[in-house]
């Protein structure tokens, strides 16, 4: 477990280890749960360096940071919900997620909601059911010419 974790909003500078983090998390973590196409295809979201930068600028975004390395981050779109959440590869099961994820349940309440939600892949699963959030849906979804299996999550705050 990490104690000194420090979360800050992102900058356009953090970009590299941002989409380093998404890249990375993805083909490593979620490869058990899916395919080598699967991965590719989301991984790939990565490399939509725009649309990285509009989200940094657009939302409520946060990294969070062990010793100057950005070792996570999550944003919240609408006020209320989690758009992306992902920790490095190398600090799963440390508290980053679970403290991040506090800070934007916390944020959500700020911006006037009493729920959060999110859509969450497999890999996911285990750790919102930890945090209590219930399931609302599962369904498809398509990106990139894959079909994933997703939750639609949520909780009550």
């Amino acid at each position: 477990m990490i104690k000194d974790i420090d979360f800050r909003e992102a900058t356009q500078d953090d970009l590299p280890e941002i989409t380093s983090i998404y890249r990375d998390t993805i083909r490593v973590v979620n490869s058990k749960d899916y395919s080598e196409e699967q991965i590719e295809a989301w991984s790939s979201g990565a490399d939509d360096t725009k649309k990285w930068q509009d989200r940094i600028k657009k939302f409520y975004f946060l990294v969070a940071e062990v010793n100057d390395q950005i070792v996570g981050f999550a944003y919240l779109k609408s006020g209320f919900y989690l758009e992306n959440m992902f920790v490095h590869k190398d600090f799963q099961g440390q508290t980053v997620g679970s403290k991040l994820l506090r800070i934007m349940e916390s944020q959500v309440l700020m911006n006037g909601h009493n729920v959060i939600k999110s859509d969450i892949s497999t890999s996911a699963f285990p750790f919102f059911d930890s945090h209590y959030y219930d399931v609302g849906k599962k369904q498809k979804k398509s990106f990139k010419g894959q079909v994933f299996d997703i939750f639609i999550v949520f909780k009550d705050l």
